[in-house]
């Protein structure tokens, strides 16, 4: 850990001293203000050109924004916190990064290079056998925690910027450092900002994912396509005991959905899911509900699954409105698809690992059980012709992801930088 904990990088940190900094300050999707303005200083130093913000993204595309007061705070946090005045005011009110820079005589290819930055709205464990609590870098803020590795991504993202200029690389780097993928929020707009119609190879990765260090899976693929949307039902409060017959109830029309939904049939061309993660209905036991909130989620092994349970999800969310006579809306915060990683990249990261220290098992190619929205990255570089992958690194962690005890094995970060440095190295020779 640097001295000063909210000192600003000055070029010669390490990129664990980075990753612990990044750890310690968690920020969640859209609010990664502190993270980006530090990553766009650094880049900027090794002469990339920069695209902050507004200008990294489309960002009438964003999905599940946080209110004005909520992006405030945060970009006053990250200004308390020790990011440049400067890079904040360049980035608007948008949270994210595209870097580039050409090498060489300029005849390679475009190489981008897709990672994550956002955290997640957990408590970090204050155990002194988990290491950022024993080792001091524990999460500063509270209920945010990086517990998805996405601090080793930026750090990742960052190594491959300082050392690919040492390599024999003759084409554009572009890095792409993306917000708010958790919910599948980010990778919409950046897909839509132009910036990736150009890239000729484009690589996304993951730490850990139940691999141990030393593993290195040249291709995931075929995530299951996802969509998130928050439900809200509108009624009429009424006194319980009184005058029921005067309300009308949201919180059962809530309560009807939810059964019906987890009774949605499955489907026979492929795999699906429906969960409701939070129910809300602030009322007291004595008044007919007026207001509640479903927040849901679907998948589908294929677009045309998900889309199934979308629409099956829209009807009963209806039907349950009118049955309780209630009015209804349904809003669309988080969305992913799904992709089949090109061979020829899978070729390229599995010729790569297989000559990087520390690489003790490579595997070629295997199905990525979740749902990741750096489908749609993938899926727009495919689009235009160019070869795509989901490239996993293998990394201890004591825990599963998203759970209060997860960590890194650090040592991780430097073989995930190693294997796409080589791998830009293979794409262009």
């Amino acid at each position: 850990m640097m001295e000063n904990e909210d000192s600003v990088w000055d070029g010669t940190a390490s990129l664990v001293e980075i990753r612990r900094d990044l750890h310690a300050h968690p920020e969640v999707g859209w609010k990664e203000f502190r993270t980006t303005a530090l990553v766009a200083t650094e880049l900027g130093r090794l002469g990339f050109t920069l695209h902050l913000g507004e200008e990294a993204l489309a960002v009438e595309q964003r999905l599940g924004v946080p209110d004005e007061d909520e992006i405030a705070a945060a970009r006053a946090r990250a200004s308390d916190e020790s990011a440049p005045e400067e890079v904040l005011k360049q980035m608007g009110n948008s949270t994210g990064l595209v870097a580039e820079r050409t090498y060489g005589d300029a005849t390679g290819p475009v190489v981008g290079i897709r990672v994550d930055m956002d955290a997640l709205e957990i408590v970090e464990t204050r155990d002194d056998t988990h290491a950022p609590m024993r080792d001091g870098f524990v999460s500063r803020h509270s209920k945010e925690m990086h517990a998805c590795g996405h601090d080793g991504h930026t750090a990742i993202g960052i190594g491959i910027a300082r050392e690919i200029g040492e390599s024999a690389f003759d084409g554009t780097l572009k890095l792409f450092f993306q917000p708010a993928e958790e919910g599948g929020r980010g990778a919409i707009p950046m897909s839509k900002s132009g910036h990736v119609d150009d890239v000729d190879y484009f690589a996304a990765l993951h730490l850990g994912l139940g691999n141990e260090t030393g593993t290195i899976i040249a291709g995931y693929d075929r995530p299951l396509c996802n969509c998130k949307f928050l439900v809200r039902f509108t009624g009429q409060s009424a006194h319980a005991g009184n005058a029921p017959q005067k309300g009308s109830n949201a919180l059962q029309a809530a309560m009807t959905a939810i059964q019906n939904l987890y009774a949605i049939p499955r489907h026979s061309d492929g795999a699906s899911r429906v969960n409701v993660g939070k129910v809300s209905s602030p009322n007291g036991q004595n008044v007919i509900s007026d207001h509640a909130e479903l927040i849901i989620e679907v998948r589908g092994e294929t677009t045309a699954v998900n889309d199934y349970m979308m629409e099956k999800s829209r009807h009963i969310v209806a039907h349950s409105a009118a049955m309780h006579e209630v009015e209804y809306d349904i809003e669309t915060y988080g969305k992913t698809t799904t992709f089949e990683a090109d061979d020829e990249m899978i070729t390229a990261v599995s010729d790569a690992a297989a000559t990087v220290k520390g690489v003790t098992n490579v595997s070629k190619r295997e199905r990525f059980g979740a749902s990741e929205d750096a489908s749609f990255l993938i899926q727009r570089v495919q689009e235009n012709g160019g070869k795509a992958t989901y490239v996993g690194i293998g990394s201890d962690h004591p825990n599963g992801h998203h759970t209060p005890n997860f960590d890194i094995d650090e040592t991780s970060v430097r073989i995930a930088v190693d294997v796409l440095l080589k791998t830009i190295a293979t794409v262009d020779s």
